[in-house]
């Protein structure tokens, strides 16, 4: 017998093996046992997350001979056609390569004829929204207004795409990406039953590749046994897909850690030799982050390979490195080459002093030694130096304004003689004063120099 893949051998054959679709199951679910069925449904979602496997076994459990509903008895003559992919009532049609108005006509004009052995025909339309406007406008009648023996099945990775006539005649149900842990799951009952040999790590790097979709995941599955030969490890795995394990990230903090700038470019041309996706890797080094800014606040990581680091960063450290990695992320295909750009990246991740542990201690011991009087006689010198240059600049200041307070005073004290020097002149005076305690302001010097402001009036208070 011919080798079936994965994605065909174990695709669900009712409700109850489908995973990751718990909101549209229910819907679909409730509708049959209850029988409140709609005349046309859409889904929508992205590669390999079950539209079509989801519109097949709906379509079984209409036209299962026992009775509509959601547990098809899969022994009669309905349920081993659908399975074996041949039931005479059943139209799948690919729209990618059925565009023209022709063929939706040919489509349709044995719609009104009942069904050849079944209760409903259905018409199962895939990638919908590759249909021209005058197909979409052939079947608009049809599709309000149906024999209440056909039942129309739309699936679509763009429903923007769709005609807003097209979807206010349909129920629609998107389907959201699977989440990884969901799919390992899945996985791990594939190989157990295929007995076939795998570790932890393996699953959830294939699971993460997958990027929510199950079909991707069987597939890279399919691929990491023929390249395993016969069996699934780690290190075959990230060879096969060009991604890093976690003992690469884990070095690249401890480089980090230590500041070495030298052993960190050796470390990315080592990499690259190994043709690594640096796109990968600045992915992992984002989740490493986010597990290592969360285990600041539980206290203990989820890895046991990152409990080490837990402490060793500042929590603002760990916001800017985040921010850093997505940056480094976003600005990737900007850069001459991938390396190139991760070395910038890690290159930036260095300038900021991550350690806080190492760091914090003689920091504060430097502090204790300095008010003491122990140190570098330069050091303290200088700051000695500065120190008394800032109290000098600081009591002329104070001089000044105090000289401007007393000429503000004896201005407001001068008799009114009638003579117009006599009155002026105290008042040019302190003018002369503020423009001098003015220009010494630095932000009114930064004007003055960036600017090329000017000093108009001063007024007193």
């Amino acid at each position: 017998m011919a080798y079936v893949v994965l994605a065909r051998k174990y695709r669900p054959r009712d409700f109850h093996e489908v995973r990751g679709q718990d909101h549209t199951v229910r819907a679909l679910v409730n509708a049959l046992d209850f029988d409140r069925l709609h005349h046309a449904y859409l889904f929508s979602g992205t590669r390999g997350v079950g539209k079509t496997t989801l519109a097949r076994i709906f379509a079984n459990c209409l036209n299962c001979e026992a009775k509509i509903s959601s547990t098809p008895c899969s022994d009669c003559i309905a349920c081993e056609g659908f399975q074996s992919g041949n039931y005479p009532d059943m139209y799948e049609v690919d729209a990618a390569s059925r565009t023209g108005v022709d063929d939706m006509r040919k489509l349709l004009e044995n719609v009104h004829y009942s069904p050849t052995v079944g209760r409903f025909k259905v018409y199962l339309i895939d990638e919908v929204h590759m249909l021209s406007t005058a197909s979409f406008n052939a079947l608009l009648k049809t599709l309000e207004e149906p024999p209440n023996h056909v039942k129309f099945i739309f699936a679509t990775t763009d429903p923007k795409k769709v005609p807003l006539t097209v979807l206010s005649r349909c129920l629609q149900f998107h389907l959201r990406n699977i989440e990884p842990d969901v799919i390992k799951e899945q996985l791990e009952a594939i190989l157990t039953h295929e007995d076939i040999k795998f570790d932890e790590d393996s699953l959830q790097l294939l699971a993460r590749s997958a990027q929510g979709s199950m079909r991707d995941a069987l597939s890279l599955t399919d691929q990491a046994i023929s390249h395993g030969g016969g069996s699934i490890a780690i290190d075959s795995v990230a060879e096969m897909l060009g991604t890093v394990r976690t003992d690469e990230v884990v070095e690249i903090l401890n480089m980090l850690v230590k500041g070495d700038r030298s052993a960190t470019l050796a470390f990315v041309n080592q990499l690259s030799r190994q043709a690594v996706s640096f796109t990968d890797l600045l992915e992992n080094l984002q989740r490493t982050i986010h597990e290592l800014a969360l285990a600041q606040i539980v206290g203990q990581a989820d890895t046991e390979q990152l409990q080490p680091f837990v402490g060793k960063f500042s929590a603002e450290w760990l916001q800017i490195a985040y921010q850093i990695l997505v940056v480094g992320m976003r600005d990737l295909k900007y850069a001459p080459d991938h390396k190139i750009g991760f070395e910038m990246t890690l290159v930036r991740l260095l300038d900021f002093e991550p350690v806080t542990s190492i760091t914090s201690e003689p920091s504060s011991e430097k502090n204790e030694q300095s008010a003491h009087g122990v140190g570098s006689g330069r050091g303290n010198e200088a700051k000695s130096k500065l120190a008394s240059s800032e109290s000098k600049q600081v009591s002329k200041t104070e001089n000044v304004d105090s000289q401007t307070n007393m000429n503000a005073v004896q201005s407001t004290r001068t008799p009114d003689t009638g003579d117009d020097t006599q009155q002026k002149s105290p008042v040019s005076n302190d003018n002369n004063v503020d423009r001098e305690v003015a220009l010494k302001n630095p932000i009114v010097s930064s004007l003055i120099e960036n600017f090329d402001a000017h000093i108009v009036d001063i007024k007193r208070t």
